[in-house]
């Protein structure tokens, strides 16, 4: 779905990815669950553009609800598939810790399991090879996509600033729509490592120039990064 010049989605309010489209290629940010590659495919169709032009995937973080069919681009297309250094063992499906549920809702937490069983989450292909990268690289890909460190949902957590679509997107160092709750709204997401640690690490969007903030969960936030962070403050505070 197409967001804005430069900018599409891949999936939906429940699990979602995007592509950066810029003429000299396309830079893919997450790649979902392994069934999002027919959603993949037939936004590329309708951009007419084809899996060659994606020159290089960057995972905002490591859990496999954004790893998806990144090793399968990695391994058939030889796209190399950028991840954050604290968050490399993770994306090679090492441990992670087991963090609470938190609180949750009957319907809306079957919603989301459903929905990863249909989109194929239990095939989910851990990577066997990174590059790994850190706070502050700008990375040599389409729209020249900065990193920007966010530990707290993992230790390798980022947001990855990409000026051309005016976008910062965020991975789950925050949520638009709870995946547990269904609840909307900006707010802190579940499964998240080191929630203070999360809520102290939004003081690095602040000063992000972009105009839409872009969850793996949850609708696009239009607005600055600053009041979407502090709209996250704000819900945990008042949860």
């Amino acid at each position: 779905m197409r967001l804005a010049p430069h900018l599409h989605r891949i999936g939906n309010d429940i699990v979602a990815a995007y592509l950066v489209v810029a003429p000299e290629g396309l830079t893919l940010i997450d790649a979902g669950l392994p069934g999002h590659w027919t959603d993949l495919t037939s936004e590329l169709a309708a951009i007419d553009r084809s899996l060659d032009d994606i020159k290089g995937i960057v995972l905002t973080h490591g859990d496999s609800d954004h790893v998806g069919f990144a090793e399968r681009l990695r391994r058939e297309h030889g796209i190399p598939v950028h991840v954050h250094s604290a968050d490399a063992d993770r994306a090679r499906g090492g441990d992670k810790p087991k963090t609470p549920m938190g609180p949750m809702r009957l319907g809306p937490t079957l919603g989301f399991f459903t929905y990863a069983l249909r989109k194929k989450g239990w095939r989910t292909e851990h990577l066997t090879e990174v590059v790994e990268v850190a706070d502050g690289d700008v990375l040599d890909l389409p729209g020249s996509p900065r990193i920007i460190g966010l530990p707290g949902h993992s230790p390798g957590s980022i947001a990855v600033h990409v000026p051309i679509a005016h976008a910062v997107f965020v991975g789950d160092a925050l949520t638009t729509r709870h995946v547990l709750t269904g609840q909307v709204g900006a707010q802190p997401a579940p499964f998240t490592d080191e929630p203070d640690r999360a809520l102290e690490s939004l003081d690095l969007l602040t000063n992000v120039d972009a105009v839409w903030v872009l969850p793996g969960h949850g609708a696009p936030w239009q607005g600055s990064p600053a009041d979407v962070a502090a709209a996250v403050r704000t819900a945990a505070a008042t949860s």
